[in-house]
């Protein structure tokens, strides 16, 4: 129903250019308990629905300007509301052929008052179901994705700025796949997806994720186990979300030159998602406070990421990102602790100095 109108006091919007046509179905639609309102042709239809909502737009076909068929078509693309179409000229225009261009039901002239006000009822009830299943299917989206959130957040719960992490990181990927040009379904895909990327740490020993120094070669093997892990955790799965992210588990730290882990994987053998995602997650962890490290600053970290062109990251992934270098440090700032760091004062840190141990 529109908002503010109960199933019982739905908007009917009644256009025919025929007045008699018109005070009937007005006199029936009151009658019937509706909210009522005419329309003498198709232009004044399309006013009228773009000054305010309405449940059922109930039209005749064959009118003088914009046909009841024209009227139908724009009422799909434009608006919400459901179509009934009736006309005399059944030989035209059949039944399917109208439910094909979107109504939802046809009446053919001359009709009963009680066959119109069934169809009515039907419609409206029809549309009741739908609503509510969209309602549901929101709902249980918003349960699944706080599902996924939850488990990333137990993955890295030791790190304060997780919860901004993960957002950043999702913010990030989608960000590149939308200067990329990928599709709708792409980009809100990997915004789900790509926090997951680490969600393999969580079988990762606390004493090698929270070491500050250096680690030793056993210990990083055990490190680089957390993308296999990952995707032995988020495998098997049927949903679009969980099987980006797992790919994206199991390639992130896969480089360009192909040496990077856990496959050795090289250009285009590597994800597209994980491509995307190695780059958001470098930048990330370069301008956040580690236990290992301090935030490094801004220009330093251009630098590093201009280095890795070709060799860590995809070259056009690379030359989109330094380009849209600004919008990615505003991404940085808006969901996490402001900092500030002088490039005289700053020194790698034992990790860096020796390569990256993530």
């Amino acid at each position: 129903m529109t908002e503010n109108s109960s199933p019982d006091k739905a908007d009917i919007l009644i256009v025919d250019d025929d007045p008699a046509i018109r005070d009937l179905l007005e006199a029936t639609m009151e009658m019937a308990g509706y909210n009522c309102t005419l329309a003498d042709n198709g232009e004044s239809a399309l006013s009228k629905l773009s000054q305010s909502p309405f449940d059922v737009v109930v039209t005749d076909i064959n009118m003088p300007g914009i046909t009841g068929i024209e009227l139908a078509k724009q009422i799909v693309t434009r608006f919400s509301a459901d179509i009934i179409v009736m006309t005399g000229q059944t030989k035209d225009y059949q039944y399917d052929k109208i439910i094909n261009i979107g109504a939802s039901d046809f009446v053919e002239k001359p009709f009963s008052i009680k066959e119109i006000v069934l169809r009515i009822q039907r419609v409206l009830r029809e549309r009741r179901f739908k609503e509510e299943a969209s309602t549901s299917h929101e709902e249980l989206k918003h349960a699944y994705l706080d599902s996924i959130h939850r488990l990333v957040m137990a993955s890295e719960f030791k790190d304060e700025d997780t919860g901004d992490h993960i957002i950043r990181i999702g913010q990030y990927s989608a960000l590149i796949s939308q200067k990329l040009n990928k599709s709708d379904l792409f980009i809100e895909t990997i915004d789900y997806a790509a926090p997951m990327h680490d969600v393999g740490k969580i079988g990762i020993p606390d004493k090698i994720l929270m070491k500050p120094g250096k680690l030793t070669k056993e210990e990083f093997e055990i490190m680089k186990t957390h993308s296999l892990i990952g995707a032995r955790l988020l495998s098997k799965s049927k949903s679009r979300i969980l099987q980006m992210a797992q790919e994206i588990a199991l390639s992130h730290h896969e480089k360009f030159n192909g040496k990077g882990y856990p496959n050795g994987l090289s250009k285009e053998d590597i994800p597209f998602s994980g491509r995307i995602v190695a780059i958001a997650d470098t930048f990330d962890a370069l301008t956040s406070k580690r236990p290992y490290k301090d935030p490094y600053p801004m220009d330093m970290v251009y630098d590093m990421i201009k280095k890795e062109k070709e060799q860590h990251f995809d070259p056009e992934i690379t030359e989109l990102f330094l380009k849209n270098f600004n919008a990615f440090i505003d991404i940085r700032h808006k969901f996490g602790k402001p900092f500030q760091i002088e490039l005289e004062s700053f020194r790698l840190s034992e990790r860096d100095k020796n390569g990256s141990q993530t």
